[in-house]
């Protein structure tokens, strides 16, 4: 069958074959949520105080980190702000502010200092798909990694977030979010 084929050739073929299942195919679309409900309105849900709880896993299902993150949201001239406080199960304290400006018909663009370019989404019914690149410190370096963020938001005011996290397309881990609003 693969007379013809040179070994490198063979090996490219193999390679693209196992990155090509290792990736796997995603057939979830916005859409899909059309009809789905509580609406999320994302100025309204993150409008004054937030807080989450996450989790990283790697790649292979492992548990490396967890995480509380608090948030405070404001609205100023239809952009939302989101100043995020994050601390890790290490000890490990971190911040990030989110700039997020609606575009029209659910459409989302956003900005943070270590997102790279805009992050950019879209919310259909009770859902969001968010995607961005963003620096991330591993140890000693800094790596771009892609986030592919779906929210979706649950009754009685819970919002989870999971988030596929890749590297030149191949899966990193994932990163898993439950989000809760006071007096909710």
């Amino acid at each position: 069958m693969f007379s013809n084929a040179t070994p490198t050739a063979f090996r490219l073929t193999a390679l693209f074959s196992f990155l090509f299942v290792l990736t796997g195919c995603s057939s979830m679309k916005i859409e899909d949520f059309k009809d789905q409900t509580p609406t999320l309105v994302l100025e309204e849900y993150f409008l004054g105080d937030t807080t989450a709880w996450g989790i990283f896993e790697d790649r292979f299902g492992n548990l490396k980190r967890s995480f509380k993150v608090e948030i405070t949201g404001t609205v100023e001239d239809g952009v939302l702000t989101l100043d995020e406080h994050f601390e890790y199960n290490d000890g490990e304290k971190d911040r990030r502010v989110w700039r997020i400006a609606p575009k029209g018909n659910g459409y989302y663009e956003g900005k943070a200092d270590d997102v790279v370019g805009i992050a950019s989404g879209q919310i259909v019914g009770n859902a969001l798909n968010w995607e961005y690149n963003l620096d991330l410190p591993v140890g000693d370096a800094v790596w771009r990694v892609h986030f592919n963020d779906w929210m979706f938001l649950l009754p009685d005011g819970v919002l989870v977030n999971k988030a596929k996290v890749t590297k030149w397309g191949l899966h990193l881990g994932t990163v898993t979010l439950f989000f809760n609003k006071p007096n909710t």
